[in-house]
């Protein structure tokens, strides 16, 4: 198992579980995160754009160009943003820390 912890918008944490092979996407939509998705991991919007703690950022696999591109367009992207739609859980991330940028919202004002 793998813990998530979501960094809310106003700083309270919210811990979940998660088993390797989850896409990080749907674990925060089933969570109640507001992270859209609405390309449906095609890389076509950057509407679940995340900001992944430093030390858990590099054990992730690097960014596709495609994500780099739509990184590009999102609000509040740091040098450590992602998609959730390109992560998925694995062994590797015994815990894996993520915040949901404080100025972004999704296509339902959430």
């Amino acid at each position: 198992m793998t813990r998530v912890i979501f960094i809310e918008r106003d700083g309270a944490t919210r811990e979940v579980e998660a088993r390797p092979g989850d896409r990080l996407l749907d674990l925060a939509q089933n969570a109640g995160e507001p992270l859209e998705g609405t390309c449906e991991g095609q890389m076509a919007c950057s509407t679940c754009h995340v900001i992944i703690d430093a030390d858990d950022f590099a054990k992730l696999p690097p960014a596709v160009e495609e994500e780099e591109d739509m990184l590009d367009l999102a609000a509040g992207a740091t040098r450590y943003s992602r998609l959730a739609c390109q992560i998925w859980l694995s062994d590797a991330l015994e815990t894996l820390t993520v915040r949901i940028p404080p100025d972004s919202k999704n296509m339902q004002g959430r």
